[in-house]
């Protein structure tokens, strides 16, 4: 086996989001030096259950072994059917679990990303639930700096009492900048009142809920909420043509989130 292989892919699946505790079976998995294995990692967010299978491949002109992709099956509380995604790994920054949790769960994460011919650039990632290859794997939608979304100035326009102390401004929107759904302190006439927010970069704004995670006052709201319905039947209906030819952010409260999924599935 090659240790210095082994110390760099170690690092990388730790570094993706699946800590250490897979570092013993990735180790004797490469020592048995066969052309392809998988890891499984198994995480909770809240009551949904999220499923990974970490695909690795072995060269065909070394001993060297690359971590090409992980395969994330996502069974929500309410639902029967999974849903399921690939995410590809990349040499520049790659998308964590958690983060593919949240691109799961429809929310835009910000990464620093490297084009082909090795620049690097920001942009902001979303999933597009309408579009979905033979594979039933779902388009990543890009918005690119020059898109013109500006989280902090959006933030700015909102009475958000953690905007004013420069740390708690940072951790917030880092915490928005990974997809988490952030808490956030609203004050109105003189009251705090404690709602969630998450980034929407394509409609350049932000997603407001109240305590119960009940959407406020968007026109995109309705527009959104369609658009992640149609999910299950594009993912069946790709399927089928397939065969035929082939750090953390804050929980979310269990309460609220039974309430957000109710809502979801009447609109």
């Amino acid at each position: 086996m090659n240790e210095k292989n082994f110390e760099y892919l170690r690092d990388q699946v730790k570094y993706t989001g699946f800590g250490e505790g897979l570092e013993g079976e990735l180790k004797e998995k490469m020592q048995k030096e066969e052309p392809t294995f998988v890891l499984n990692y198994t995480a909770k967010y809240g009551e949904d259950t999220a499923q990974a299978t970490l695909n690795f491949k072995k060269s065909s002109e070394s001993d060297m072994y690359f971590f090409n992709s992980y395969k994330v099956e996502l069974h929500k509380e309410d639902s029967k059917e999974a849903l399921e995604q690939t995410f590809y790994i990349n040499k520049g920054s790659n998308i964590t679990m958690k983060e593919a949790y949240n691109l799961m769960e429809g929310r835009a994460v910000n990464k620093d990303l490297t084009n082909k011919e090795g620049e690097a650039y920001n942009a902001w990632l979303q999933l597009d639930f309408k579009q979905a290859d033979t594979n039933g794997n779902f388009k990543l939608n890009q918005y690119h700096q020059n898109y013109g979304y500006d989280l902090e100035a959006t933030l700015s326009k909102h009475p958000i009492k953690e905007l004013e102390n420069p740390k708690h401004k940072e951790d917030l929107m880092d915490s928005m900048k990974k997809g988490n759904l952030q808490s956030a302190t609203f004050l109105k006439e003189g009251n705090e009142i404690k709602q969630y927010i998450e980034a929407s970069p394509q409609f350049k704004t932000i997603n407001v809920y109240d305590s119960n995670l009940n959407r406020i006052d968007n026109r995109h709201a309705k527009q959104e909420k369609e658009s992640q319905g149609e999910e299950a039947s594009i993912k069946q209906n790709n399927k089928k043509q397939n065969q035929s030819a082939d750090d953390d952010g804050p929980e979310v409260p269990k309460e609220a989130k039974r309430k957000r999924k109710s809502q979801s599935s009447s609109i």
